[in-house]
């Protein structure tokens, strides 16, 4: 008598469809770099903000390229002054990369700081620190150097050590604001030391002369100066913190913030028209 047994299956898994998955949203951070791509200038790629202008068709433009541009760049259409309120909303409710991002910035700012934070941006470049001259050349820290010792030679000088002495020729046959340079390099880093002669508000003429380090503020924070002036039996010092070439000549000379002598002193001082300095550099 045979017997016939029934094996159980064990359970599996479901033979039907697998079970539909609801789709991913965007991110916060993805719908909001989409957003900020609709606002990019077609003209320079930079960010079209508020106060948004558009050509008849409805194309943006941002304000700096606006002014130099006749026609739409999109549909080359005319340019007419037509706000978009709604892209204004939009905007305001964004925040924009600073433009320096490719050189190391990470901030971003709603559209009324962003301008702001740009004109004081560490990462912002440098602009030409030769005094008395119209150059303008910007660019890196590190290509600063570079830049006077290639386009400027003719009017600075360059000595290298933690002491040198700094020579400003024909003082008196110098009637116009004039200013002699010189590039010392020490400690791995190059310091430029200025002496202008100029008019001030009585209409009398001065000699203002400061030290500034071609690197950062936070860089310059690091060394002082002494600056003297040498005569027969006679010294003129000046000791400071070394500034930063960010800072920018003209504001350290107006706050009267180096070595300030009239005309009359700089004669006590003078040998054959020429004024002769001792500079010496020190790490803090």
């Amino acid at each position: 008598m045979s017997h016939q047994q029934d094996w159980a299956q064990p359970a599996g898994p479901s033979q039907g469809p697998p079970p539909q998955r609801e789709p991913a949203l965007p991110s916060t951070t993805r719908s909001s770099s989409d957003l900020r791509n609709i606002f990019k200038c077609p003209g320079c790629f930079d960010y079209v903000l508020p106060p948004i202008l558009q050509c008849r068709h409805g194309h943006l433009v941002c304000a700096s390229c606006r002014q130099k541009l006749t026609s739409c760049p999109t549909c080359q259409g005319p340019l007419v002054s037509i706000c978009n309120l709604a892209m204004d909303k939009v905007a305001s409710s964004l925040t924009f990369p600073c433009k320096y991002t490719s050189s190391g910035c990470g901030t971003s700012l709603p559209p009324e700081k962003k301008a702001r934070h740009e004109g004081v941006c560490d990462f912002r470049p440098y602009s030409c620190p030769c005094p008395g001259v119209l150059c303008q050349w910007e660019g890196s820290v590190d290509a600063v150097m570079p830049h006077l010792m290639d386009q400027h030679d003719d009017c600075v000088t360059a000595q290298e050590g933690e002491t040198a002495i700094f020579l400003a020729t024909d003082i008196n046959n110098i009637r116009d604001a004039f200013y002699w340079v010189m590039i010392q390099s020490c400690f791995g880093l190059h310091f430029m030391v200025v002496l202008q002669k100029k008019g001030n508000n009585d209409g009398q003429e001065q000699f203002c002369a400061i030290v500034q380090l071609l690197g950062t503020p936070q860089q310059a924070k690091n060394f002082t100066y002494q600056l003297e002036l040498i005569g027969v039996r006679r010294r003129l010092a000046w000791k400071a913190t070394v500034q930063s070439i960010r800072e920018g000549i003209e504001t350290a000379m107006m706050n009267s913030d180096c070595l300030v002598f009239d005309t009359n002193t700089a004669q006590l001082f003078a040998e054959n028209d020429d004024l002769t300095f001792s500079l010496t550099i020190a790490q803090c």
